[in-house]
């Protein structure tokens, strides 16, 4: 996990930073139910389970294909990707029509 570029960590952050540097940090294994309750949420996250129909311009079209290709992915995954992130709140539109990262 990388720190915010544009907020210091505080005291806590920094050491945990320093901790899984030096692989001090060891997850401990999941209960059954942790992990019944996680694969849950994937499963209903991740489920796509609607089909929609676009229309963008070309010009868009190969622009998200290049991006997709650079990140190794389908253009419809990205795509998706970024709907998703939208709908969630961690994209948000700000003046101009673009977008930035939501602060968390």
């Amino acid at each position: 996990m990388k720190p915010d570029p544009y907020q210091p960590l505080d005291d806590y952050e920094a050491e945990l930073m320093e901790l899984e540097a030096a692989g001090s940090l060891k997850p401990r294994p999941l209960t059954p139910a942790e992990r019944l309750a996680l694969e849950s949420a994937a499963k209903r996250t991740l489920t796509k389970d609607k089909r929609i129909n676009i229309r963008i311009s070309q010009r868009d079209l190969q622009a998200l294909r290049q991006r997709a290709n650079r990140y190794g992915m389908p253009y419809q995954t990205l795509i998706s990707s970024v709907l998703h992130r939208y709908a969630a709140g961690d994209l948000v539109t700000r003046e101009g029509d673009s977008l930035s990262v939501a602060e968390p």
